[in-house]
């Protein structure tokens, strides 16, 4: 929404404007006002509620020069985070009186209204969810209860119009070419020459990636997102993490791919040291949205997000900001290394621990596929779905060999885009296995598999209780596990030459089973 118009407040009336209301907020709802400061906002913060000002300022990437764009971008705020956060964002009220002496006013007043100001709820400091992981205070469940939210909310979130540019090839492609360019302005020596490294890590990719832009804007994967989903725009709200300070005043950083919105989180987790959250979030995301075959864009994406977050810490620092927060330009760095992509599946029955095993692996970095999320998804199943509630038989020979073919199709897409793979199934029966033993091969990448077993008494114990809580997506009961251990196929001698064997009722190490993983060779082939 553009302007020719000439502001109707100068910066320095803005200034009054709000200090007028801090005294009047302050005379209205009693206590003291904070007065802080963003290069585009004031926040003027009661002991319930903040209250976000616009500032009157014409800026390359955001105009608030006037009091219809004022308005209007204060009810896009309200529109656009009341989405993920509607318990946060309450409404925005007019600015009635005069720029000396400002007082709010009621939806009624708005012919009357000088200016606009967008009511939140106020949340206590330090809340944030970078504050949260500094103090080490973040929990995994939360960040999966959010993975679902965020996956719910992408899948709801309006495409982009085929007649739009948003997330065409050329626009990413600028976007990415501008953050570098803004960069080497501000960068020199020993600096420079790193980003110089990663301007030409951008271009060798950028023929492959154009065509898997185009290809995820046609699916309908760029959509009306979030745009600015980094630590310092969550918080643990009511016991729950929300996203808040969605970009309003630009369209084209918000209508991005959904990964594109996925990777500023997985990045900036990343960057603040906690690569296992990273890669467990991740997890939790693709297992709602089934987004697998996007990973190609991912990678990019969060070196791309990295960037951004280092222009804007330098722009700070330029303007005297102290240097705090990560090393962002590092964090690009490590982004940008190449994985070593291998295969492994997992072997065992119900209860064994398979999926307990996997998704402490899988945090210490790969991509997990699991067949009890994938079986259910082929049916349109939620993950904790009870299919035979739903009248579905899920588990006939036909849906098994579908499930096995689909996990196939999405483990080769994954290697093929450079990351470690888990594939979490019982694998019972030698021609599966052999099968994603000879994929594996095809690709020329390590094979391995992954036995975890126990006691008789445990697998029992482990499937009762797995059943009695209804939290995890296997179906598998007593009946079932009684069957597995009578059709059960076990691993011919040439299987374990690749085995990794895991008593999972004893000790057992993450961080040394993934680096036995990572030892594993290229297996002869089938």
């Amino acid at each position: 929404m553009g302007t020719a118009l000439e502001p109707d407040l100068t910066p320095e009336q803005g200034q009054t404007l709000a200090q007028g209301l801090c005294a009047a907020l302050q005379a209205a709802e009693g206590g003291p006002v904070q007065h802080l400061q963003t290069h585009l906002s004031h926040l003027l913060l009661t002991p319930s509620h903040a209250y976000k000002l616009k500032k009157p300022l014409r800026l390359p990437f955001a105009d608030f020069s006037t009091l219809a764009l004022r308005r209007h971008f204060c009810a896009e705020e309200l529109r656009l985070n009341q989405r993920l956060a509607p318990r946060l964002y309450l409404d925005m009220l007019p600015v009635l009186g005069s720029v000396q002496r400002p007082r709010l006013g009621r939806a009624q007043d708005a012919p009357a209204a000088i200016d606009w100001v967008l009511r939140m709820r106020r949340f206590a400091a330090g809340s944030e969810l970078d504050a949260l992981l500094r103090a080490g205070r973040v929990q995994g469940q939360e960040l999966d209860a959010f993975a679902l939210r965020l996956a719910q909310f992408h899948a709801q979130a309006p495409v982009a119009p085929p007649d739009s540019d948003w997330g065409r090839p050329a626009r990413v492609g600028q976007a990415i070419a501008d953050v570098l360019d803004q960069l080497a302005a501000l960068l020199s020596g020993a600096d420079g020459a790193r980003l110089a490294v990663l301007r030409a890590w951008f271009d060798a990719r950028r023929p492959a990636l154009a065509e898997q832009w185009a290809a995820r804007r046609a699916a309908g994967q760029v959509r009306e997102g979030h745009g600015d989903l980094h630590l310092g725009n969550l918080v643990r709200l009511e016991g729950a993490i929300t996203a808040f300070d969605c970009l309003e005043f630009s369209p084209a950083l918000r209508w991005i791919d959904t990964l594109a919105d996925t990777g500023f989180l997985t990045m900036d987790l990343h960057a603040h040291g906690r690569p296992d959250l990273a890669w467990r979030f991740l997890d939790a995301y693709l297992a709602a949205s089934g987004d697998h075959g996007g990973l190609a864009v991912l990678r990019p994406y969060e070196v791309y997000r990295a960037l951004v977050r280092a222009l804007a810490a330098r722009l700070r620092a330029a303007q005297g900001a102290s240097a705090q927060g990560p090393d962002y330009l590092a964090c690009a760095e490590r982004l940008a290394a190449p994985m070593a992509p291998r295969l492994l599946i997992t072997y065992g029955l119900s209860g064994s621990g398979k999926s307990t095993v996997a998704a402490a692996l899988l945090q210490q970095g790969a991509v997990r596929l699991r067949s009890d999320v994938e079986r259910k998804r082929l049916f349109g199943l939620a993950p904790l779905a009870d299919s035979a509630a739903q009248g579905l038989d899920i588990y006939t020979p036909e849906a098994s060999r579908r499930t096995f073919a689909l996990l196939a199709e999405r483990a080769r897409t994954l290697l093929q885009a450079g990351y470690p793979v888990i594939v979490d199934a019982a694998f019972l029966h030698r021609r599966e296995r052999a099968d994603f033993r000879a994929l594996a091969h095809a690709l020329g990448l390590p094979f391995a598999i992954l036995h975890c077993h126990a006691a008789p008494d445990s697998l029992r114990a482990r499937v009762q209780t797995r059943q009695a809580a209804g939290v995890d997506p296997s179906e598998a009961g007593l009946a079932v596990l009684a069957r597995q251990q009578q059709l059960a196929e076990p691993l011919a001698p040439q299987e374990l030459a690749h085995t990794l064997d895991l008593a999972t009722d004893g000790a057992w190490d993450a961080a040394a089973l993934y680096r036995r993983w990572l030892a594993t060779t290229v297996a002869p082939g089938p």
